[in-house]
């Protein structure tokens, strides 16, 4: 896998192995992070809790991420990125592991050694991807690495139950290990071409100053201070959606399980399949900040409309909404971390850190709300509409940055 890269010298072609390496990552870390969630009535019912404690499983991963991902710019520095990918691999074996115990308290533990890990995978896929990338193809490459997220989402919930309901839901846990740990393998043996054999460089920072470095760029960056909010905000939206949408659609649109199941579906593989395309358009036709605000229209129009969702609506129209927000509520994230990577320059590791960080902020505070919102209110109705507007603030923050 030769693919190290001079930094004088402008890269010309794909970087094809890193891409896959870090693709591969993300989506590993994220199977197993959608693991629990994939498995819930099984996990619960064998626990003996009630269902919706295991979904809390998938927010400690990502509050956990939230500190993860503003400390990882500074493991990567010291010991490159390779390294923080295969820290972000040991995570997900440890959870597994962990997890795999079989008892309420392992479950927790499990997902906070999976957030550890977890928030460096973005900064070190940056750092890894960004001087090996032509420039006429950044957000393109970046997109395609985040098609990991939903890949992972994806695999799990096709793949998963099979396996749960023929061994156990323990055991598939442990199925996973193996591929993980082949990719850890992997990894070492392309990280000396990659990145030569780099001992640490230098003492870490104190704690308190590595957390704080990444928000330190948002002084006198004003683009970045507004993409920052617009990410929190996107995120949000994006599992608002996910977490509402079977439940909404079978309780008052008139599907079923499977036909609600489906719709889901869509909207996670119109995210899948849109990514890459933003990226392109990002490099070919309008600029990556300029395509932000479009998405963040289009996603609160989709949100207004999924509010008003009911049994006489006809079904097509239900999925092609469906389709319409997961293109974007789903399919920003690419040009959104190719454009923290812009605005961070010579720092982009910490920018793509601070990225993280909100993101993964926001899905733990709108779906939070939104389900404040409906179990207070009863309603969908005006937990979309709420989620409407804060997209459309969203992309009005972005839109000064139009002629930038």
């Amino acid at each position: 896998m030769p693919c190290r890269v001079s930094r004088r010298v402008t890269p010309t072609s794909l970087p094809l192995w890193p891409l896959l390496a870090t693709l591969a990552t993300q989506t590993l870390a994220t199977l197993a992070a959608y693991t629990l969630p994939a498995l819930a009535p099984m996990v619960a019912a064998d626990l003996e809790v009630n269902g919706a404690w295991v979904g809390y499983f998938v927010s400690v991963v990502y509050g956990v991420g939230i500190g993860s991902s503003l400390l990882a710019p500074g493991f990567i520095h010291r010991h490159g990125a390779v390294r923080a990918c295969q820290f972000v691999l040991l995570a997900t074996v440890a959870m597994l592991l962990i997890c795999a115990q079989g008892d309420l308290l392992a479950v927790a533990l499990g997902a906070v050694a999976l957030g550890i890990g977890y928030g460096a995978t973005a900064p070190a896929a940056t750092h890894l991807l960004v001087p090996r990338t032509p420039p006429r193809m950044m957000n393109f490459v970046i997109s395609l690495r985040q098609i990991g997220v939903p890949l992972g989402g994806v695999l799990g919930a096709l793949l998963l139950p099979p396996v749960a309901l023929a061994l156990g839901w323990q055991n598939a846990m442990l199925a996973q290990i193996a591929p993980v740990v082949l990719l850890i393998v992997l990894l070492e043996i392309a990280r000396r071409s990659w990145e030569g054999s780099r001992p640490a460089s230098g003492a870490p920072a104190p704690l308190l100053a590595t957390l704080r470095g990444p928000f330190a760029l948002l002084v006198g960056n004003a683009a970045l201070a507004r993409l920052t909010f617009t990410s929190f905000i996107y995120s949000g939206t994006q599992l608002v959606f996910i977490a509402f949408m079977t439940v909404h659609l079978t309780s008052r649109a008139g599907f079923d399980l499977i036909a609600a199941g489906q719709a889901l579906a869509a909207y996670q593989v119109s995210g899948v399949l849109t990514r890459p395309v933003w990226g392109w358009l990002a490099d070919r036709v309008m600029p990556a900040r300029r395509l932000l605000v479009l998405q963040g229209v289009v996603m609160a129009i989709a949100a207004a409309l999924a509010g008003q969702f009911a049994a006489d609506w006809p079904a097509w129209l239900i999925v092609l909404v469906c389709v319409a927000a997961g293109a974007t509520a789903s399919g920003y994230t690419g040009i959104a971390y190719g454009e923290f990577a812009r605005l961070g320059g010579a720092r982009r590791t910490e920018a793509t850190g601070l990225g993280s960080s909100s993101m993964f902020a926001g899905v733990l505070v709108l779906p939070a709300l939104a389900t404040a919102i409906v179990t207070t209110l009863h309603g969908y109705a005006i937990a979309y509409g709420v989620v409407a507007a804060l997209a459309a603030i969203g992309a009005a923050t972005l839109f000064s940055s139009w002629r930038e």
